[in-house]
C-alpha cells in the first residue's frame, strides 16, 4: 500500500530549520555558559592570588622591619660592648689578658696552671684609722689634714686586685722557683704560698699548690711593655 504524504515540503523544511536554529541556540548557550564559568573561575583565582600576594608582601615588609631592628640591636650591642671594654680598661690598670700572659711567661718547666681567680676588694684600713682617736697632737693634725683633703682616687680606682692561683708542679722546687719569679715581677706584690699537697696518680707524684698575690698599686704599662709581654706569650704555651 502506498504512503501518501499530504504535508507540504515547505512546512517540513521550516520545521527542520527551526529545529536546527534551536539546536544552535542551545549549543551557543552551553558554550557561553562554559566561557562565563571559566571567566568567573579565572577571576576568583586571580583574586585569591592577589590576596596571597598582598599577604606575602605584608610578611616581607614585616620581615624587613624585623631584620632592620635586629641590625639596629646588633649595632647597639657592639657599641655597648665597646663601651664596656673601654670601661673595663679604665677600671683595670692592667688588662687581664696581659696579666694572664705574665703568669704564663713565668711558669718554670713542668709547671702548669689549673685555675686563676681575680677579685677586686677595698683596701683594708690601717690599725690607726680602725682604732680609737689619735694619740698625740701630730697624729691629730695629720688626721684632720687627711679628712679635709679631697680624695685623690675614686672608689673604683682605689680597689685592690687580689689573685688566687692554683696549679701543678713536679716538686716543691718548681713551686718555689715559680714563687720567686712572680715575686720579681713588676706587676705583682705579696706573693705567698697558701697550700702545697702531694698527689699520686699511678706511678707519678706531683704537687698541687695554691698561691695568693696582689696587683701592685699604680701600675702603669706602656704599649711597648704590653707588646713585649704578648710577644713573649706567643712563644710560650699561651696563645693570644
Amino acid at each position: 500500500m502506498l504512503n501518501i504524504n499530504f504535508v507540504p515540503d515547505d512546512y517540513v523544511q521550516g520545521n527542520e530549520s527551526r529545529r536546527t536554529n534551536w539546536m544552535c541556540i542551545i549549543l551557543f548557550a552551553i558554550v557561553m555558559a562554559g566561557l562565563g564559568g571559566s571567566f568567573v573561575t579565572i577571576k576568583i583565582r586571580q583574586r585569591a592570588c592577589s590576596d596571597r600576594e598582598k599577604l606575602v608582601n605584608a610578611r616581607m615588609t614585616q620581615i624587613q622591619e624585623s631584620i632592620k631592628q635586629f641590625e639596629e640591636l646588633q649595632t647597639k650591642r657592639k657599641a655597648m660592648m665597646k663601651a664596656a671594654l673601654t670601661t673595663a680598661e679604665l677600671l683595670e690598670p692592667v688588662p687581664r689578658s696581659v696579666l694572664l700572659a705574665s703568669f704564663t711567661n713565668n711558669l718554670p718547666p713542668g709547671v702548669s696552671l689549673l685555675k686563676l681567680t681575680l677579685i677586686q676588694k677595698e683596701p683594708v684600713q690601717s690599725s690607726q684609722s680602725a682604732g680609737g682617736g689619735p694619740t698625740n697632737k701630730y697624729q691629730a693634725a695629720q688626721a684632720e689634714k687627711a679628712a679635709a683633703a679631697p680624695p685623690k682616687l675614686s672608689r673604683e680606682k682605689s680597689l685592690e686586685t687580689h689573685i688566687d692561683i692554683s696549679g701543678m708542679a713536679p716538686s716543691d722546687l718548681q713551686v718555689a722557683d715559680y714563687i720567686g719569679r712572680l715575686s720579681s715581677s713588676s706587676l705583682l706584690d705579696d706573693v705567698e704560698l697558701v697550700e702545697s699537697k702531694e698527689y699520686k696518680v699511678e706511678d707519678t707524684t706531683f704537687r698541687q699548690f695554691k698561691l695568693t698575690a696582689k696587683l701592685k698599686p699604680d701600675v702603669q704599662l706602656t704599649k711597648e711593655d704590653i707588646s713585649r709581654i704578648k710577644t713573649h706569650a706567643e712563644k710560650s704555651v699561651y696563645n693570644f
